[in-house]
């Protein structure tokens, strides 16, 4: 028996939600409706910009996000990231293990990354992210013993370039030797277009593969079904989401159709995250792909309806859950 469903290795980022005016996004030199990567000199003049302003801090990267979802479904759950030793880190520890998510984040002495989302009255997102510590994960930061003790391994795709790249292979590798499943998410298609040739010989023999539309097209040069198809020559199950008109997962010679849900958009930000949290709590506790896949449809939408990447309040999602059980 396995202690943990599912371990995550991805960027440990702070969210850091405000409600904005265009004036403010001149006055910071962003472009409206953007992400932009800023460095530590434009993350502390921005911090001191916005510093009396009403704002949200809850800890965030994708794949925080998806083991969070799991853990609100009633998964075990352990997140393998890392922060800076400062207030953020400590508040981003603080609020994982409140959620019941188990830690393994380690301290940096860079500082903890952070990404800045501006809400202008149109509800358009600007994103301005200051990577920091999260992007320093080592080999070493790792704990053996607790991603031997999952039942899968979930990887988010950024951290398959750049620093983390070493870390997050020593991850899959220790998987691959232990016989704990691989998820991945393709994460970007611009992730996926920087480093396609290597992401192929690193994904084949995955278990689960994650991806949208367009890092499906631009990962097989294919759309639609043909993507699907040719996506799950990589793995066990392939997964291909369309936003508002569902998701198709293929297994084997077995392709399910997943209806999306009618629900008015606020923020679509985490939608993907979420998705995989069904996902994987469906998988890891007996739901068939079918029911996995109604499950994180549903988990998807309810987290569209709100600002924020994640649903603090998951009784409607539990109840749904339940109801996919019987």
């Amino acid at each position: 028996m396995k202690k943990y469903d599912v371990y995550g290795v991805g960027n440990a980022l702070m969210d850091i939600i405000i409600d904005a005016n265009p004036d403010l996004l001149n006055e910071l030199n962003l472009k409206k409706g953007q992400m932009q990567l800023i460095d530590d000199i434009q993350s502390k003049v921005i911090l001191e910009k916005i510093k009396l302003v009403d704002m949200k801090e809850i800890p965030g990267g994708s794949a925080a996000n998806t083991i969070a979802g799991i853990n609100s479904l009633g998964g075990k759950v352990v997140f393998c990231g890392k922060v800076g030793d400062d207030r953020p880190g400590e508040l981003y520890v603080q609020k994982m293990v409140e959620e019941g998510v188990g830690s393994n984040i380690k301290k940096d002495k860079e500082a903890t990354g952070h990404a800045i989302t501006f809400i202008t009255p149109d509800t358009e997102r600007t994103f301005a992210t200051f990577l920091g510590a999260a992007t320093d994960l080592k080999k070493e930061d790792v704990n053996k013993d607790e991603l031997i003790n999952s039942k899968i391994l979930h990887v988010e795709g950024y951290m398959l370039e750049g620093n983390n790249k070493e870390s997050a292979l020593h991850a899959i590798q220790i998987a691959k030797e232990n016989g704990v499943k691989i998820s991945i998410d393709l994460a970007d298609p611009g992730f996926v277009e920087r480093n396609l040739d290597d992401l192929k010989e690193i994904v084949k023999g995955s278990y689960i593969l994650f991806a949208n539309e367009e890092e499906a097209k631009t990962f097989t040069g294919k759309e639609g079904e043909e993507a699907l198809n040719e996506l799950s020559k990589y793995c066990e199950i392939a997964i291909v989401k369309f936003g508002p008109k569902g998701s198709s997962i293929k297994q084997g010679d077995d392709i399910h159709k997943i209806e999306g849900f009618k629900i008015e958009a606020v923020d679509t930000t985490g939608a993907g995250d979420m998705y995989a949290a069904g996902i994987l709590y469906g998988i890891t506790n007996n739901l068939d792909l079918q029911k996995s896949g109604e499950l994180a449809s549903f988990a998807a939408a309810k987290v569209v309806e709100q600002i924020g990447a994640r649903l603090f309040n998951f009784g409607q999602v539990l109840g749904k859950r339940n109801s996919l059980k019987e």
